[in-house]
């Protein structure tokens, strides 16, 4: 029998990342690579390095400082690089959709799992999401039972109570037997686990090698688990 009986994402890092279309000419300026695979790669980096300085959700100087760093930013310009990817990475840039995740979600749907998300988000991810991903209910994409926002409901990961906006949409499940997927350690894993779900990082780089909580590199392996 499958593990989970439903399953929640994070917006950031697993459905979406900042728009490199943006980000790669604003860095380059500063002799960051161009490539979006690079910033993308970045992200993770980034990530990896925010929860090992235990750096919670307004805090991303350590974050701005990796991405720099990890997209050859040299060292002499990468002060002032981080300042102004602080200053660009807005909200709203949260919207490059990750196309390995958007066609898993057809899966999970196809499949009839159970599906939501939860985010730490400023008030704009189900907006976001509906362009090209993800609805409430029936729609163009992938249909969701919520998509909770931290800002529309005023609690934010790591606090386990944000999750108690999305657990009423899947009455009868018990809470162990939901998957919850995101990408950081300190908000995503902790949080979730505090909630009494169960937690996975999305680490398609494998920079948690060794972590004591489960990892997937895709949710294509989540996917091929329950569908």
């Amino acid at each position: 029998m499958a593990r989970f009986d439903a399953v929640l994402f994070d917006a950031g890092g697993v459905l979406v990342l900042p728009d490199p279309t943006v980000l790669a000419p604003l860095l380059a300026h500063y002799g960051g690579s161009l490539d979006h695979e690079r910033h993308r790669r970045a992200h993770y980096s980034a990530m990896k390095a925010k929860s090992d300085a235990r750096s919670f959700e307004g805090s991303w100087d350590v974050y701005n400082g990796t991405y720099v760093a990890s997209v050859d930013v040299p060292d002499h310009e990468r002060n002032e690089a981080a300042q102004v990817l602080d200053r660009t990475r807005s909200a709203w840039l949260w919207r490059h959709r990750i196309d390995d995740s958007r066609v898993a979600l057809d899966r999970f749907a196809d499949g009839d799992v159970p599906i939501g998300v939860v985010s730490n988000a400023s008030g704009q991810i189900e907006q976001m999401l509906a362009r090209e991903i993800c609805q409430i209910g029936d729609g163009e994409h992938v249909a969701m039972r919520c998509i909770v926002d931290s800002h529309v409901v005023g609690v934010a990961k790591p606090d386990p109570a944000i999750f108690d906006h999305a657990l009423p949409y899947f009455d009868g499940i018990e809470r162990s037997r939901i998957a919850y997927v995101g990408d950081s350690v300190t908000m995503d894993i902790e949080g979730a686990t505090a909630a009494g779900l169960h937690p996975i990082l999305l680490d398609p780089y494998g920079d948690h090698s060794g972590a004591h909580f489960e990892r997937i590199g895709s949710l294509h392996e989540l996917a091929d688990e329950l569908v």
